[in-house]
């Protein structure tokens, strides 16, 4: 199956991704390709699929968006083989490309959206992460204000007022829904 993971900024949505992957072995992260430059020590096919501008337009994408003139895309291929082998694939992505996946995915998706407990607790993790200005944080949180609306577009809203219990929300969603997968696939 997909599992999508979707959040605001500073809501700890990448954090909950590595954690889950670490801890469980049949669930790779989805791998995207883009048109931008390898940065040092980004491996191919590992990081991202790294192709021409004419490559990427050729390529059957699950989604893909244009950031800072670079074009970003998941492969559906990539997918599709990933599931073959047996494996679920983890999206960490925003809700423009969750809405793309969900509409375009031959194959179970789980939405799962990580809220913060409050937009005071999120400016204050965003302030102790000391990467932003004082106006990055503030665009953020106003970004965030509105991006908290698409929860009700997901199967599933986490709180993140723990981590590692939120940690645990997630793996128990996961959980659930490969035991509803087995259960079709009995019927």
């Amino acid at each position: 199956m997909i599992i999508i993971l979707s959040a605001p900024s500073g809501c700890g949505k990448t954090s909950i991704a590595k954690r889950i992957i670490s801890s469980d072995p049949n669930i790779i992260l989805s791998v995207s390709a883009t048109t931008r430059k390898p940065r040092p020590a980004e491996i191919e096919g590992i990081n991202y699929f790294f192709k021409t501008i004419a490559e990427f337009k050729k390529m059957d994408l699950l989604e893909s968006t244009k950031i800072y003139g670079n074009l970003y895309g998941t492969p559906r291929q990539f997918v599709e083989d990933q599931i073959k082998k047996g494996k679920d694939i983890l999206f960490d992505i925003e809700s423009n490309g969750a809405y793309q996946i969900m509409d375009k995915a031959h194959v179970k998706v789980v939405s799962i959206f990580i809220l913060p407990p409050s937009l005071e607790i999120l400016r204050t993790r965003l302030l102790n992460r000391n990467q932003d200005s004082e106006t990055d944080i503030e665009l953020r949180l106003k970004e965030a204000e509105g991006e908290q609306n698409h929860a009700k577009n997901y199967h599933y809203t986490v709180i993140n007022d723990d981590f590692d219990q939120a940690v645990k929300k997630v793996q128990e969603i996961i959980a659930l829904e490969r035991l509803r997968g087995k259960i079709n696939d009995q019927k």
